[in-house]
């Protein structure tokens, strides 16, 4: 969905210039940039306070200021708390829509002025849209002690959490985590007791579940850290989520800073499980979503054949205040519009088609299969690899090598016959959108390819576009860069295709994927892969693709004429995953508590004529590119800090020599914390 990541204060700047709420607005993270106007225009600035000039004279936030053709303005940093400034112009900026939105979507790459975060030089152009008369907004004050409301569910006690769980999601305090961004806001708490021993087929973990569609504002717990998922994160996904924020107070993610403490609060009494009949159970998701799912715990074509159809009926049915439903692996999240249609109303409809859908066994549905050039262990996600176990877990037991991983859990005997099982499969797609942009989540159609793991935990801060990896019993193709959770074993071409239309993307349709199509690999080196990602989405990489249908009748009969087979393969696995579970409880392995950061140490007053140099973010030091001694210029780059999913360099104040390095690969520094001194 995207959007201001602070809706609210994204709107009141649009209300002081009397610009309708959703007109285009620039959304600045910690500092802003210079702007030189070309032409007259009226601003407004709201949210963090941030310092502003105007031809070097300070202006104010939350009012109109007139604004002069050939004047400067100059943003500097945030002053006090919050995360985000918004500046709005009189009649808004002007920008092309993409998917009905002109909001920036930067990891996509789509979106906003240029698909991207603005840089020097780029030319911004204003609407000049109609205003009508300004207004007034009450804007509440920002704090770095949030108390923030949130409706209970869709995963509660006692299936998911014991109660003494939820207990603590209500009464304990949180720190934000400086891994945060627009896709989710990390936190640093208690862990669960939970109340599986593990996610079964979903993966090793208790948070794993068979993937499922998420509300914006979801508490997602991926393994035992919470993350609050934001307007860019992901659409569907495998871990469970105990709260949803409401909707009037999704706004206070966006001013959610590195270090701020949170607590949960609940909005009101209701349950988790808004209804059950027989074995559908229906979840409360937020406001404005509810959870359907069908029977078992478990992976069933059937029952994905049962979403499919309840999807299909609803959209037939074209009801008013329906936004979207998002099928998952046997669920399906129905989001509305609570201006249009009430809660009621759309569970009125839902009871009223179940019993109006066929029976699975009686379903055909057309599907694709295609095949998709794979580089095998690419360096890529050898890179991913690494900067998981130096700056987010260094004993994670699927570090330093996921395919070692996934042989072990699995009980096979080789890496070899991991990548025999993985090119052999023909991976059947259950969901789109799986992390993001029309990512895959698929199974094998034969239950002899179904390698399963566990899901990272924590999640993976960063993972290259399209990584492909396994979670639980499921393949998935990463859309874009981004965080994740799948063990990886490769890299693939692109399944999204932002500005063209070029074959096989359909027409006003780009994503490549749909449900049900099947997905097979064949290997290509590093350099031929770069080669066809080079060249697929300008149309001139051809796949080939087969037409085909899916029926449950035919592949039931192709599992009772394998059975004996099939129940060999899963007896080794199940056995293989007991003792990697084992192995984790008798070495401590089998959690994982983010400890909070230490203070900033102690500093000693530096010798007259040395100049401290500090982290101008909070983070983990990625890189140390100096050593002591070295000559330092101006501007140098002395180390690199990972922080809010990006990487800051920390550069030298001046010339001179570097005397010393007070932070290490790996180090969790504070903001202002001091990390090297120069001698001039």
């Amino acid at each position: 969905p995207s959007g201001p990541m602070d809706d609210l204060s994204h709107r009141a700047a649009n209300l002081l210039l009397g610009n309708p709420p959703g007109a285009t607005a620039l959304e600045l993270t910690l500092s802003g940039p210079t702007l030189k106007f070309l032409c007259a225009a009226t601003i407004a600035m709201t949210g963090a306070a941030m310092e502003a000039l105007l031809d070097d004279a300070p202006i104010p936030h939350n009012a109109a200021v007139p604004v002069a053709a050939g004047q400067i303005l100059s943003m500097g940093s945030i002053i006090g708390p919050g995360q985000r400034t918004h500046i709005a112009v009189a009649g808004g900026f002007k920008a092309p829509e993409y998917l009905g939105s002109t909001a920036t979507f930067s990891l996509g790459g789509f979106g906003g002025h240029t698909g991207g975060v603005l840089r020097a030089g780029d030319t911004l152009r204003l609407a000049k849209a109609p205003t009508t008369n300004p207004g007034t907004p009450e804007l509440p004050a920002l704090t770095h002690d949030w108390q923030i409301a949130v409706c209970y569910g869709p995963h509660g006690a006692p299936d998911f959490f014991q109660q003494s769980d939820i207990d603590t999601l209500f009464t304990a305090s949180y720190e934000v985590h400086h891994n945060s961004a627009r896709t989710g806001v990390r936190l640093i708490g208690p862990k669960p007791s939970w109340a599986r021993m593990d996610g079964g087929e979903a993966g090793l973990h208790p948070s794993n579940i068979h993937d499922n569609a998420y509300a914006i504002g979801a508490i997602d717990f991926t393994g035992d850290m919470p993350i609050l998922l934001g307007p860019d994160g992901p659409s569907l996904g495998g871990f469970v989520c105990p709260a949803v924020i409401t909707k009037p107070e999704l706004w206070k993610m966006g001013q959610l800073r590195p270090g701020d403490k949170v607590k949960f609060v609940k909005a009101d009494a209701e349950p988790a499980i808004l209804t059950t009949k027989g074995d559908i159970v229906i979840r409360r998701a937020g406001d404005e979503d509810i959870l359907v799912e069908f029977g078992e715990m478990k992976l069933d074509f059937a029952l994905r054949l049962r979403v499919q159809a309840l999807r299909d009926a609803l959209d037939a049915q074209k009801i008013p205040g329906i936004i979207d439903a998002t099928p998952g692996i046997r669920s399906l999240q129905i989001h509305f519009d609570v201006s249009q249609i009430t809660r009621d109303a759309v569970l009125a409809a839902v009871n009223t088609t179940l019993p109006t859908l066929p029976a699975p066994e009686d379903m055909v549905v057309h599907s694709r299969t295609l095949y998709l050039p794979l580089s095998w262990n690419d360096p890529q996600i050898q890179l991913a690899m690494r900067k998981y176990q130096e700056t987010t877990r260094p004993n994670a037991p699927w570090c330093p090598d996921n395919i070692e991983f996934i042989r072990r859990i699995n009980g096979l005997d080789s890496l070899d016959e991991v990548k025999r099982i993985i090119f052999d499969a023909a991976y059947v797609v259950l969901g789109l959108g799986d992390v993001y942009l029309g990512a895959p989540v698929a199974t094998p159609y034969d239950p002899r390819h179904r390698l399963v793991t566990t899901k990272y935990n924590p999640a993976r801060p960063w993972t290259p576009q399209n990584a492909v990896g396994i979670g639980g019993a499921y393949m998935c193709i990463y859309g874009m860069e981004g965080p994740g959770g799948y063990q990886l074993f490769g890299r693939t071409i692109q399944v999204w295709n932002t500005y063209r239309e070029t074959p096989p993307f359909a027409p006003g349709h780009p994503w490549l994927l749909r449900h049900f199509d099947q997905i097979r690999f064949f290997e290509v080196t590093q350099a031929e892969l770069e080669d066809a990602r080079a060249k697929f989405l300008h149309g001139k990489y051809q796949l080939r693709i087969e037409e085909q249908n899916f029926s449950l009748a035919e592949y039931k009969a192709f599992c009772a004429a394998n059975a004996a087979s099939i129940d060999e393969f899963q007896t080794t696995q199940r056995a293989a995953f007991a003792a990697e579970r084992a192995d984790w409880v008798l070495k401590g392995l089998n959690s994982f508590e983010e400890k909070e950061p230490e203070p900033a140490p102690e500093e000693a007053p530096l010798a007259p004529g040395l100049r401290g140099v500090a982290s101008p973010v909070p983070g983990s030091i990625w890189q140390v590119l100096v050593a002591p001694g070295d000559a330092i210029k101006a501007g140098d780059p002395l180390m690199i800090v990972e922080s809010m999913k990006m990487e800051v360099q920390v550069r030298s104040p001046a010339s001179g020599t570097l005397v010393s390095l007070a932070g290490s690969k790996g180090q969790v520094v504070r903001a202002g914390q001091r990390v090297a001194v120069i001698a001039p």
